[in-house]
């Protein structure tokens, strides 16, 4: 049977490589985190901050709320606690969704 790379994921992320991911400043990673409980990066000796993949996945969903939805802050707390059962994969169903249609949409305007 040949062998067949398999991406690897990271256990844990510093907070510039989320600071990248979604092309904010690691200082509004530093500021969520102490206003919003659900953030909650593990720190190692040095104190730096390692995020799990649940972590981005609940930053994700703070930042799609305030930052596209234009939820206030206490607006997306409120959101949050409401719908605590709302799983993120739903957030990221509906965003590949969007994204393919959009290609779609795209397409379709190329050949008019």
């Amino acid at each position: 049977m040949p062998y067949i790379e398999r991406k690897v994921e990271k256990l844990y992320y510093a907070i510039g490589e989320v600071a990248v991911m979604f092309d904010v400043n690691t200082s509004l990673i530093r500021f969520w985190e102490k206003e919003f409980g659900i953030i909650k990066p593990k720190k190692n000796k040095k104190g730096n901050r390692l995020f799990t993949k649940a972590d981005i996945d609940n930053f994700k969903r703070i930042f799609i709320l305030v930052k596209e939805k234009g939820y206030t802050l206490e607006g997306a707390k409120k959101e949050l606690k409401g719908n605590k059962s709302a799983p993120v994969t739903n957030i990221k169903q509906i965003s590949d969704k969007m994204q393919t249609m959009r290609q779609q949409l795209i397409k379709l305007h190329e050949q008019l």
